[in-house]
């Protein structure tokens, strides 16, 4: 059987094509923060990671241009060999004290750093534990590992103590979860989780990809919960909050260092651009003297959080500016999206297998930037688009 024949087969995006609600891959033309351009038509952004903002300030931009004068378009080489710079690992020293950890190691995108140091900490004989929600990165990461992977059904802390306690005391045990869940905009009880950690013999790691920027003050979720002590790896991405591409994970130094030396994912890939690495370092300066960031970012999640209770939209468990409208089926998800889209305010569709059946959402996101007159008008459309399609 010839194997592209999965792919010849595969119609459902020419369907949606051909029916004008395919919702992905939209090609825009300006990207301004909080409002795009698509076919000449300004839209208000709703569906960005760039919860700051940041991507379009000036002292961001510029550190990204002196950077490329400076050292150029890129290191054209892995870290390991001849792509290393002090100025990555300014950054690493930077982003550790930042997020209260010895060390940090900087690789080129978030993935990278999920697929490489799970797959490195967890070996043979070892186990696993993950989140049912947690972020494809740490499945596929858990995946490459040789250890073995147990489950349990979001946030629910008596089915993970059930885990634990199944699995052999005399065994390496490593726990990897979301702190701030990018779908439905719920936090991880790191709480609960640490202590069960702690009675179980298992170390924790907290993929916080979403949580800083915002959560913490903007060190994150950990910070959020006062646990930064109690957290043994924290991870992180430079795509949202950082207005750039690359991630990092921090912890004890010994640890970080053996990371270093066996990510696979860190040790043959190119190291980051110089102007990535320059806007993160440009964003975590922002983040630490001006907080205000962090704080409206907040704010405005609950302005828009209290503004879909009080028309009726269904937004789960949502306790961060995360915030999904909950559908439950996929033509009216796609439905809801494209009369939103049309009327100038751009969200997320989730449907399977990014979100459970009967789940289907529109995924929504604000930043620190978003004007009240913005969020108001976006609450207006949705107040309109949510009873054409019968969701209030």
């Amino acid at each position: 059987m010839d194997i592209f024949k999965k792919a010849y087969d595969y119609t459902d995006v020419k369907e949606a094509k051909a029916s004008g609600i395919y919702p992905y891959f939209i090609p825009l033309d300006r990207n301004e923060g909080t409002e795009v351009v698509y076919e000449g038509r300004r839209i208000i952004m709703c569906g960005s990671n760039n919860y700051l903002g940041l991507t379009a300030d000036l002292r961001v931009r510029q550190a990204a241009k002196d950077a490329i004068d400076k050292y150029g378009t890129s290191c054209t080489g892995s870290r390991f060999l001849n792509g290393n710079m002090s100025l990555i690992e300014q950054l690493e020293r930077e982003l550790a004290e930042w997020v209260g950890k010895d060390s940090a190691l900087v690789f080129s995108t978030g993935m990278q750093v999920n697929l490489g140091t799970i797959s490195s900490i967890v070996g043979r004989g070892d186990y696993v534990i993950l989140d049912k929600d947690d972020h494809a990165s740490i499945y596929d990461g858990a995946i490459l590992s040789s250890g073995k992977i147990q489950r349990y059904p979001h946030n629910d802390m008596a089915q993970l103590e059930m885990v634990l306690k199944s699995i052999p005391e005399e065994v390496g045990k490593l726990l990897v979860v979301d702190g701030l869940f990018s779908i439905e905009g719920d936090l991880a009880p790191l709480p609960e989780i640490v202590q069960l950690c702690r009675k179980y013999g298992a170390r924790l790691m907290v993929d916080d990809a979403h949580g800083i920027g915002m959560q913490g003050g903007g060190r994150g979720t950990a910070a959020e919960f006062g646990m930064t002590a109690d957290v043994d790896l924290i991870m992180s991405t430079f795509s949202k909050s950082f207005a750039s591409i690359g991630g990092f994970v921090a912890g004890e130094r010994d640890v970080i260092d053996y990371i270093k030396h066996h990510a696979r994912s860190l040790i043959f890939s190119a190291s980051i651009p110089p102007a990535n690495t320059a806007t993160a370092l440009a964003v975590l300066k922002i983040m630490r003297e001006e907080p205000e960031h962090a704080a409206n970012v907040i704010k405005n999640g609950a302005f828009m959080r209290e503004g879909y209770k009080a028309l009726g939209f269904d937004i789960g468990h949502s306790c961060t500016p995360v915030i999904p409208i909950l559908i439950g089926d996929n033509e009216r998800t796609f439905l809801t999206w494209r009369k939103l889209f049309d009327a100038g305010v751009f969200v997320n569709p989730v449907i399977q297998p990014a979100t459970a059946p009967g789940r289907q959402l529109l995924r929504t996101s604000y930043m620190a930037t978003h004007t009240q007159a913005q969020l108001e008008h976006v609450l207006e459309v949705f107040e309109v688009v949510g009873k054409e399609v019968g969701l209030i």
